[in-house]
């Protein structure tokens, strides 16, 4: 009975941390229709903005990453 807790208790430290991947997904795409956004306002900015565009992504990104490495530690160390 004991170890039943344990493990449902670990899939639900499982669950919440795909709140995190989901996140990151959300923040991507926000990055994403905000860039497209401007770009279409000023198109003659846009190429000198992608720079940033890919490092805010990458940004929203680890988050996501980290969100799913804890996820696997939680699943398989503990």
């Amino acid at each position: 009975m004991e170890g039943d807790i344990a493990e449902m208790g670990k899939f639900i430290g499982v669950g919440l941390t795909a709140i995190g991947m989901g996140g990151a997904a959300i923040g991507v795409g926000n990055i994403a229709g905000n860039f497209l956004a401007g770009a279409l306002r000023n198109p003659s900015s846009a190429p000198g903005q992608t720079a940033m565009l890919f490092i805010g992504i990458a940004f929203a990104e680890a988050l996501g990453i980290f969100s799913f490495l804890v996820a696997l530690l939680l699943m398989f160390a503990v």
